[in-house]
């Protein structure tokens, strides 16, 4: 983002922990001008107290929701490649998930797990929930995210193959229209050796199984 300066609440400073985040100015004023009408329209009072500071805390939220548009996933990636010999699957499971769906603007969340079989290169294990962060961190569907995942490790290690499997839940159907609470929705993306069936059903019993 432009113009980046850093904006600290009140309720920035907890127990000793600061948090700082980082804020486009203006566009925080811009997404906010609108927000004051859109409380207004639905029949709110933007100017009551408890809504004072609500369009600002909103801009700052989705710009903070949506900041994987600035980040360089593949660059992630290239940041802490190391030539290895290594050539047995790497599994990272368990990845939480949390990202906006792109068509009520409501979230959904959950966990993904994520496998390549290095070829001739690994990459440091924390890059990869980076990644998976620097695209949920976007308006998405599902769907796409997990397609995105796998082509950025793919395109970028050149591993002799890629597994991908997310499990989310959506808010836009917990909360409004088909209400189901408890429904998960399951994605899955493959290249390269996770295309054959043995090598995918270890992977997939992999991501299953319990290690306690």
């Amino acid at each position: 983002m432009n113009n980046l300066h850093h904006l600290d609440d009140d309720d920035d400073e907890v127990e000793g922990y600061r948090k700082i985040d980082q804020y486009n100015t203006k566009d925080v004023e811009r997404i906010a001008a609108h927000y004051s009408d859109i409380l207004d329209a639905l029949g709110e009072k933007p100017e009551r107290e408890g809504l004072l500071k609500t369009p600002e805390r909103v801009a700052k939220a989705l710009q903070y929701l949506t900041h994987g548009y600035n980040v360089d996933a593949a660059g992630l990636l290239r940041s802490a490649m190391f030539e290895e010999e290594y050539s047995q699957m790497v599994v990272v499971k368990d990845i939480e998930v949390y990202s906006m769906c792109e068509h009520h603007m409501l979230p959904f969340f959950g966990k993904a797990h994520i496998a390549y079989i290095p070829n001739g290169h690994i990459v440091g294990l924390s890059k990869i929930p980076r990644v998976v962060d620097a695209f949920a961190r976007r308006l998405q569907v599902q769907e796409r995210l997990t397609n995105e995942i796998r082509d950025c490790i793919q395109d970028t290690l050149q591993p002799k193959g890629v597994a991908v499997v997310m499990e989310c839940k959506h808010m836009c159907m917990a909360m409004r229209g088909i209400q189901k609470q408890n429904s998960v929705t399951t994605t899955s993306a493959f290249t390269g050796a996770f295309e054959n069936d043995v090598t995918r059903s270890e992977f997939l019993r992999l991501i299953t199984a319990s290690l306690d």
